[in-house]
C-alpha cells in the first residue's frame, strides 16, 4: 500500500479509497439484507429490496461514519490515512449471509506517521464513539410508524453492537489500541458500550 509522502491535515480521498468505501458499503448492506430477508430461501423480492434500503441507511451508514471518524482523527494528528477494503472479507460476508450468519470485517483505515500511544488510542476510540452518537441520532426515529420506526430501531441496535464489538481488546480491533493507551478509559467506554447494548436489547429486542 502506498501513501503520499507529505503529511497533510486536509481531508481528501483517492479514487481507490472512494471505490473501496462504496464497495464495502454496498456489500455490507446486501449481506445484511440477505441475512434478514434471504431471497434464496423464498423471501419476497420486494421485502428483500426494502431490507437492502434499510441496510444502506443503518448498517451502511454505521460502517461508513465509523471508518471516516478514524480517518478524520488520524489526519488531525498529522497522519496519512486511507480506507482499504478487504475484498476477501467482503466475499466472505456475502457467503456467510447466504448460510445464515454474518461475518463482516470489510476493511480498515490504515494510517502512518509519527504518533504517540495516546494519539493512536484517540484514533481508535473515534470509531466507537461515533457509533454511540449515531445510536442517539437514530433513537428518536423509533417512535415513528412503519419503515422509519424500523430504521430507527435497527440503527440504534447496529450502532451499539458495532461500538461494543470494535472495543474488544483483541487483534486489530479498536479496543486493543484504547487499552494500550489508557486502561481506565477503555474500561469505562467498553463497559458503557456493553451496558447500553444489553439494556437496549433486553428492553426493545430485535426488530424482526
Amino acid at each position: 500500500m502506498s501513501y503520499p509522502n507529505e503529511r497533510t491535515s486536509e481531508l481528501t480521498f483517492s479514487d481507490r479509497e472512494l471505490f473501496d468505501l462504496a464497495l464495502a458499503w454496498i456489500v455490507l448492506s446486501v449481506a445484511f439484507a440477505l441475512l434478514l430477508a434471504p431471497i434464496h430461501a423464498g423471501a419476497d423480492a420486494g421485502v428483500f429490496v426494502t431490507m437492502v434500503g434499510l441496510s444502506f441507511v443503518t448498517v451502511g451508514v454505521a460502517f461508513l461514519l465509523h471508518e471516516l471518524a478514524h480517518k478524520v482523527v488520524a489526519i488531525e494528528h498529522g497522519q496519512t490515512a486511507e480506507f482499504r477494503a478487504d475484498y476477501q472479507m467482503l466475499f466472505l460476508a456475502i457467503m456467510s449471509a447466504l448460510i445464515g450468519f454474518l461475518f463482516a470485517a470489510p476493511g480498515a483505515v490504515y494510517h502512518r506517521g509519527r504518533i504517540t500511544v495516546r494519539e493512536n488510542g484517540l484514533i481508535a476510540l473515534a470509531g466507537p464513539v461515533t457509533n454511540h452518537l449515531l445510536a442517539l441520532l437514530f433513537l428518536p426515529l423509533m417512535v415513528l410508524p412503519g419503515l422509519f420506526g424500523l430504521a430507527g430501531h435497527l440503527g440504534v441496535l447496529i450502532n451499539l453492537f458495532l461500538a461494543a464489538f470494535n472495543l474488544l481488546p483483541v487483534g486489530s480491533l479498536d479496543g486493543k489500541s484504547v487499552l494500550e493507551w489508557n486502561r481506565s478509559i477503555f474500561v469505562a467506554v467498553f463497559g458503557l458500550s456493553l451496558v447500553l447494548l444489553a439494556g437496549f436489547y433486553l428492553v426493545f429486542g430485535f426488530p424482526f
